[in-house]
């Protein structure tokens, strides 16, 4: 059964206060969200996705996506850098394919110093790895240990991480590729400050560039020979990012919402002498924004309590993602020049929830596989 712990429904309301305190400075400034962190390890939850099995709290994915709503609603980029955190740490348990000691290490560094991890797989020239090819990164086998050289771009929480779960492939004659665990501290690893996007700032994804890292041999956690690869992520896994990245962007939309109606309510144009809130033209945009704000909730909710099948996750993510952003650029649309005042968070929502149409796999892959898939059927039934 699904549930979230009933500390988490007083804990989280305060979360979001706290960091919507920092949220303005850390999009103006594109610095690591230090203080959400250190107010998420005080609350013990950067451990929260990690199996019991591990020293974790094995939370569930309902009670997960409460946590990334809230820390959302407060400033996203910390959710984003949460996101990958949970989708990291949640395979950490006994069931975990990783070595037994790297496991462990990584698990406890989790729990007990609040270290974070992700997954760094975009390359400059490769681009994304859901659209196929082997990564330029190479891990060069030696009697020391693995020596790992590329450049990583996109690689969310940078500054931040303890551990780069780094997409690499072997200089065997049949390649491993995979995962290789790379300690964050590690000689041979230079950070370029490069991340100066639109929205979503302060998730730091800066380029990561590893010159010849020594890591130990067992330290190739999760790999495969180019000839036999692995499957992506697994059906659970899958609802699992689709769940919490569309909570994500849902919980931003929702953040501008609120200051959407609290602006109806408070102007008041001279020659209305009336709040905007009092015209029925903006009675019918609240209800079409609210609508499809209602139409992410259930998704959501019917998909982390598993009434939906996991095969349509990716559309789920997509179908709430665009809500959120049509939600937005509505309010957008409609107060003119308020909504792009700088003074007025209203932007900034804008501009954050605008990233999620980037988030793999994109909408094109999406409806592509949806719409191959239907065919299929059809074709074989006719």
């Amino acid at each position: 059964m699904v549930t979230t712990p009933p500390f988490l429904h007083e804990t989280l309301p305060l979360i979001t206060q706290a960091l919507a305190q920092h949220a303005e400075q850390v999009d103006l400034s594109g610095e690591f969200p230090s203080a959400a962190f250190a107010k998420l390890q005080q609350q013990g939850l950067l451990h929260f996705a990690l199996p019991s099995s591990a020293g974790g709290s094995g939370g569930d994915l309902l009670a997960c996506q409460a946590i990334i709503q809230a820390v959302a609603r407060g400033e996203p980029s910390a959710a984003l850098i949460l996101i990958m955190q949970y989708l990291n740490t949640r395979r950490l348990g006994t069931e975990s394919s990783w070595p037994e000691q790297v496991r462990l290490r990584v698990a406890d560094s989790v729990v007990t110093k609040g270290a974070l991890i992700n997954a760094l797989r975009v390359e400059p020239e490769l681009g994304t790895p859901a659209r196929g090819g082997l990564p330029a990164t190479r891990a060069r086998r030696t009697h020391a240990g693995w020596r790992i050289s590329g450049e990583k771009i996109y690689s969310t929480g940078s500054y931040g991480l303890s551990w780069f779960l780094v997409w690499a492939s072997s200089d065997d004659v049949d390649p491993l590729v995979g995962g290789y665990l790379v300690p964050a501290d590690a000689p041979g690893i230079k950070i370029v400050d490069e991340w100066d996007h639109l929205g979503m700032r302060g998730t730091c994804s800066h380029r990561v560039v590893l010159d010849d890292v020594l890591v130990p041999l067992d330290h190739a956690v999760n790999v495969a020979p180019w000839s036999k690869p692995k499957m992506g992520l697994d059906e659970e896994e899958s609802v699992w990012m689709a769940v919490l990245l569309g909570s994500l962007y849902d919980a931003i939309a929702q953040s501008a919402r609120d200051w959407f109606i609290n602006f109806l309510q408070q102007r008041v144009p001279t020659h209305l002498g009336a709040p905007l809130s009092s015209l029925p033209r903006f009675h019918e945009l609240v209800g079409r924004i609210d609508t499809l704000l209602l139409t992410n909730q259930t998704l959501l909710n019917a998909t982390a309590r598993g009434l939906v099948a996991s095969g349509h996750a990716a559309q789920i993510k997509q179908v709430v993602t665009e809500n959120a952003i049509k939600a937005v650029e509505l309010m957008v649309e409609n107060i003119g020049n308020h909504a792009l005042t700088r003074r007025h968070p209203l932007q900034r929502h804008f501009r954050n929830v605008l990233c999620g149409r980037i988030h793999t796999p994109q909408g094109d892959a999406i409806f592509t596989s949806v719409g191959k898939l239907a065919l299929s059927v059809e074709r074989s039934t006719s």
